[in-house]
């Protein structure tokens, strides 16, 4: 026998099961209460919420935002423009720089409007994915832009060209400032994963300008030292690889519903089995269904319960420990979207005989949910 339950924050969970046929029972609908029994299967219960968390960018941090995104595409006008007339490719990498952050800021708004909408019948976890999926595309502009500058900068150090060095360091001081009172703009405490990347972006911006504006001195006092220039704009390209790589292999283990980097299995598994009624746990899983959504789906082997009959847990004690369970890996772990399927004995096919909770609703079958 088994009954399962999904818990689905922050809405709440709503009871619903049914069993089908010979095989294993699925929730469906929104009735609250234990489903009604049909055909001939082990017992399943679903609780149900619905859906997951909406996007939690206020309107205050996404008008941030979007004034980071204004000021730093001004800036990319201004770099791109001043790197063409002084010959300098530092200020051009610079502008490449600050463009891909300025984009990732742009994709990221779009998708946190997107993720607010809310579950349907072709998207039942709503929007709560597009975050992850811009953060990709952001990943590749970046590698793909950081590919460009390397080879430009390659080619500038086997020339001969000159570098303006007052208008390299002029404007690279001006962008430095400007990326610098922008991340102080954007940053908020408890900001969530897309919000600290930005404001980590706009700094990471900052110091670059100054690296560039520092290059630019350099070359405007010695009167020479032209190499420079290509030298740290190829250090840039290095520091943009690096934060495009980190962010497509996160995005990535999103996707592939890897465990989150910041939950340990084991340490899960030996906290469910610290339930005295927890005889043994398995099919344990856990995933992201975003950066701050954890989901997981765990089987629990129950035992050890007080007025059991034959020791087989009724539907109220099912309950009781899968209710603690739930709240447990909420508490500690931030799991708000659970499968607990209660089992007093191990898995066994379908065509075996149901245990107590089945036989508990009155019939040979039935589906049991545990809210």
């Amino acid at each position: 026998m088994s009954a399962p339950s999904h818990d689905h924050e922050p809405h709440g969970a709503h009871d619903a099961g049914h069993a089908h046929g010979a095989g294993h029972a699925h929730g469906a609908g929104h009735a609250h209460g234990s489903g009604p029994a049909h055909g001939s299967g082990p017992a399943h219960g679903h609780a149900h919420g619905h859906g997951v968390p909406a996007g939690r960018g206020s309107a205050r941090q996404r008008r941030r935002l979007w004034l980071a995104a204004g000021l730093n595409l001004a800036i990319v006008v201004a770099q791109a423009a001043a790197g063409v007339a002084a010959g300098s490719v530092g200020l051009l990498a610079d502008a490449g720089h600050n463009l891909t952050d300025t984009a990732g800021v742009v994709l990221a708004l779009v998708a946190l409007t997107l993720s607010r909408r809310p579950p349907s019948a072709r998207r039942t976890f709503g929007g709560v994915r597009w975050p992850v999926l811009a953060a990709q595309a952001n990943a590749a502009a970046v590698l793909v832009v950081t590919a460009l500058l390397a080879v430009e900068a390659l080619r500038r150090l086997g020339g001969n060209g000159t570098v303006d060095g007052p208008v390299v360091v002029a404007v690279a001081l001006v962008a430095a400032v400007v990326n610098g009172v922008s991340a102080l703009v954007v940053h908020e405490r408890d900001a969530d994963l897309n919000t600290r990347a930005a404001v980590l972006h706009l700094a990471g911006d900052a110091a670059v300008s100054v690296a560039v504006a520092a290059s630019g001195l350099v070359i405007w006092l010695v009167g020479g030292w032209y190499w420079l220039d290509p030298l740290v704009s190829l250090l840039i390209a290095l520091l943009i690889a690096g934060q495009g790589v980190k962010l497509l292999v996160s995005a990535s283990r999103v996707l592939l519903e890897a465990t989150p980097e910041s939950l340990d299995v084991a340490a899960v598994r030996a906290d469910i089995l610290r339930d005295i009624h927890v005889l043994d746990v398995h099919d344990l899983h856990v995933w992201s269904l975003s950066d701050r959504v954890f989901a997981a789906s765990v089987h629990l082997e129950l035992g050890h319960l007080d007025g059991a009959e034959d020791g087989h847990p009724s539907l109220a004690q099912a309950r009781a420990v899968s209710d603690g369970i739930k709240a447990m890996l909420a508490e500690r772990y931030g799991i708000t979207h659970m499968t607990v399927e209660a089992e007093c004995e191990p898995c066994t096919p379908p065509h075996d005989d149901p245990c107590g909770i089945a036989r508990g609703l009155g019939g040979d079958r039935a589906a049991a949910s545990l809210s």
